[in-house]
């Protein structure tokens, strides 16, 4: 897990860029699942990033301009007769004897506290985000703030959002951010490996669903990154399905998208294989295409490159073996320009991964692309989906009927290292002889 001294190191990385003003992070909120009944609680991602603090009701305030408080938690006192029914509290002193943080007060002193730590900042950092009741707060602050500016002449005369600051941090993993993330990656590839096996016609998707988010936790991790796919037949042209409740039919593909979280790190892996063992002859054309725009887009992972490559270099070959097909004709470079691919293929070809599935970190600045470095993490997951209802698009060719309820999508977890590129996820099969049997 995420040693002290690192998230100190985050902290102090922080603070050196926002210099003399304030930043502000607010804790998730508890989200109710039904009623009265809470899911399990999973902290703000820049929250956690920056403190490794993980309760609710909290604020973390960074003052570098401050003497003596720089890191301020502001948390929910130690309550035994509370803590007895939802769980342990770090409290006021385990904030700092924990957390490491300067000062610690209970939540319910925010609002006496909170401006002493923004009365001297040049600007305010804080994302205004979901939090309504919270942004209010600290808008209500800071226009009391710039109210008694003129007597004072000192004070924030701006709010920047932090997420400009922050999320350049994540996007570059450290070591130990990677060895979760190798982890992450190595327990789902076990649970996809495993799902492979397990798949038979005639059980249900959620069968193979309870197998793959079983090894998710019987190996240690939180459980499934987001709602796992299991999606065959036609229910694999759904691009975020999870229903989970057909039987498999031997001829079936089957698409499974599930990765597991690991000390808040996560995986994500899509595979899709046939259920009866043998790709039908249009399953493998479509599936060897798609195979063949992935390898070419992680071929594309390399420090220097535009992330925008990627995506390109699938599109391409995605485009050029639609055409080939006859599913698609014209001019190759005004399909791509205007498109024209999206029926069969409408989402990016990846994105990043870290503490969140996807994860924070800018993809383009104007019309200049996001260029690779060593430590970023991102996915590679071309696709095509047929729909079984699809018959045609305007301006091209009738979907003949072999082709359609056809859907493919192989995604792997890519690491950009110093000299090029390392596959997180490559323990999982994906060649057709090692998928057919």
């Amino acid at each position: 897990m995420i040693n002290p001294a690192e998230y100190r190191q985050r902290r102090e990385q922080l603070m050196a860029k926002i210099g003399s003003g304030t930043a502000v992070f607010r804790s998730a909120p508890m989200a109710v699942m039904h009623n009265d009944v809470e899911y399990a609680y999973r902290q703000d991602s820049d929250f956690l990033y920056l403190t490794g603090f993980n309760e609710a009701s909290a604020v973390a305030v960074f003052a570098p301009h401050h003497e003596e408080h720089k890191f301020v938690l502001f948390v929910q006192p130690k309550d035994p007769e509370k803590e007895t029914w939802h769980g342990y509290r770090a409290g006021v002193e385990g904030a700092k004897e924990i957390y490491g943080a300067d000062e610690a007060y209970p939540i319910n002193e925010l609002d006496e506290k909170l401006p002493k730590y923004l009365e001297k900042a040049e600007r305010i950092y804080y994302h205004l985000g979901r939090d309504r009741v919270f942004n209010e707060t600290l808008l209500k602050h800071w226009q009391r703030l710039m109210a008694t500016y003129p007597k004072r002449g000192t004070g924030p005369t701006a709010i920047e959002d932090s997420n400009l600051i922050l999320h350049p941090m994540r996007l570059v993993k450290s070591e130990t951010e990677l060895e979760l993330m190798r982890k992450a990656a190595d327990i789902s590839v076990d649970a996809h490996n495993h799902a492979m096996e397990f798949a038979k016609p005639g059980r249900y998707e959620y069968e193979i669903q309870a197998e793959i988010e079983h090894i998710f936790r019987l190996r240690g991790g939180n459980g499934p990154a987001y709602p796992s796919i299991v999606a065959s037949g036609r229910n694999s042209c759904i691009l975020h399905y999870i229903e989970n409740n057909r039987q498999l039919q031997d001829g079936d593909l089957l698409l499974i998208d599930a990765g597991c979280a690991y000390g808040y790190y996560n995986a994500d892996i899509t595979r899709t294989f046939p259920v009866g063992g043998k790709f039908t002859p249009e399953q493998k054309t479509i599936y060897e295409l798609v195979l063949e725009a992935q390898l070419q887009a992680i071929a594309e992972v390399k420090p220097g490159n535009p992330y925008s490559k990627v995506h390109e270099t699938a599109v391409r070959v995605l485009v050029k073996g639609l055409m080939d097909l006859g599913l698609l004709c014209g001019d190759i470079e005004e399909i791509i320009k205007e498109e024209k691919y999206k029926p069969f293929y409408m989402h990016r070809t990846g994105h990043w991964l870290g503490l969140d599935v996807h994860d924070v970190g800018v993809y383009q600045y104007g019309e200049n692309p996001q260029l690779l470095q060593p430590g970023q993490v991102l996915t590679v997951e071309p696709g095509i989906y047929i729909s079984p209802e699809i018959k045609s698009v305007e301006g091209q060719p009738e979907v003949d009927q072999k082709w359609r309820g056809i859907g493919i999508r192989i995604e792997d977890d890519v690491l950009v290292t110093p000299d090029g590129h390392q596959v997180l996820t490559a323990a999982v099969p994906k060649s057709v002889e090692s998928l057919e049997w």
